[in-house]
């Protein structure tokens, strides 16, 4: 017992000598030890920012400005960049959708809706009213909940879904016919084709596969090539839905597999205009449209032309 206790006694003999040194500063230790208990204050880290930043609702796209060029027009890059011809007519206070120049500087809305200038004495509530939207949509889009500074006059503020006024322009029948093919177009051709639709390519042109298939959002509109007639419309075994626009030089685009059909046959159609909505009908894996070009008998690259 004697022998396992030394290790024991030594221990105590060694604590003993080292915290009598510091009995005379017993008093300066103990408001040491009290200090380094006390928490910290965090300075500022409840406080309210006084610079706000504006973090953009969820899934939203920014604003954007393009040019445009020649063969541009209102419903190609509303095909292009997947709003309406009216959502961007309201952005730029166009109210013809033929009134563009070259060079011109349009903004794009970054989704379906209107961009509004909030002027003074407007309130959520009197937009919404005006737009035809509840007001939980303007709140919830431009954090005005949050940042009401973000919906003051002054500010321009995004209203998805707003209901928007009708422009000038040509009238879209809707009812899908099949008629004796028209004269063909006589115009010469604006250069090269433009795309249908701004989508991904998910199969080219290839001997066994007669066209450029192009991926899109379901209901995504269809822009025409070029100006030409439309030579056809209607239901066809595995290509679905199709409508057809025949252009100078003997040269036929057909597009496949859309949702819905917005000209008639003998119709004449402008360069970009929207003329049919990406679909899933016929045989097809995905929304998407088959692209298919031919001039006199043979088939072409719709790429190439």
């Amino acid at each position: 017992m004697l022998v396992l206790s030394l290790p024991f006694a030594a221990t105590a003999a060694s604590r003993a000598s080292t915290v009598a040194p510091a009995s005379v500063g017993a008093t300066t230790a103990t408001t040491s030890d009290t200090s380094r208990a006390q928490p910290l204050a965090r300075g500022g880290a409840i406080a309210a920012s006084r610079n706000p930043v504006t973090v953009a609702a969820e899934g939203s796209r920014p604003v954007q400005e393009v040019t445009i060029h020649e063969g541009d027009t209102l419903a190609t890059m509303a095909n292009y960049y997947d709003v309406s011809v009216e959502a961007i007519a309201y952005a730029n206070g166009l109210s013809d959708a033929r009134a563009l120049q070259m060079g011109q500087k349009l903004v794009i809305p970054p989704a379906e809706g209107a961009l509004y200038a909030v002027k003074d004495g407007d309130t959520v509530d009197s937009i919404a009213s005006h737009f035809k939207v509840d007001p939980s949509v303007i709140l919830t889009y431009n954090r005005c909940t949050f940042e009401p500074e973000q919906c003051a006059a002054g500010q321009k503020i995004f209203v998805r879904g707003a209901e928007l006024p009708a422009l000038l322009a040509p009238d879209r029948p809707t009812r899908d016919v099949f008629a004796a093919a028209p004269q063909v177009a006589q115009q010469a051709r604006n250069g090269r084709l433009s795309w249908p639709v701004g989508g991904i390519i998910t199969q080219y042109f290839w001997w066994g596969h007669t066209g450029v298939d192009i991926a899109a959002p379901f209901g995504t509109g269809l822009g025409a090539g070029d100006d030409g007639v439309v030579t056809a419309t209607g239901w066809v075994a595995v290509g679905g839905l199709r409508v057809c626009v025949q252009h100078a030089g003997d040269l036929t685009v057909c597009y496949y597999h859309t949702s819905a059909v917005y000209v008639s046959v003998g119709q004449q159609v402008a360069r970009g205009q929207i003329i049919a909505a990406i679909g899933i009908s016929g045989v097809t894996t995905g929304p998407h449209v088959h692209w298919e070009c031919k001039v006199g008998n043979q088939f072409l690259s719709c790429l190439s032309l």
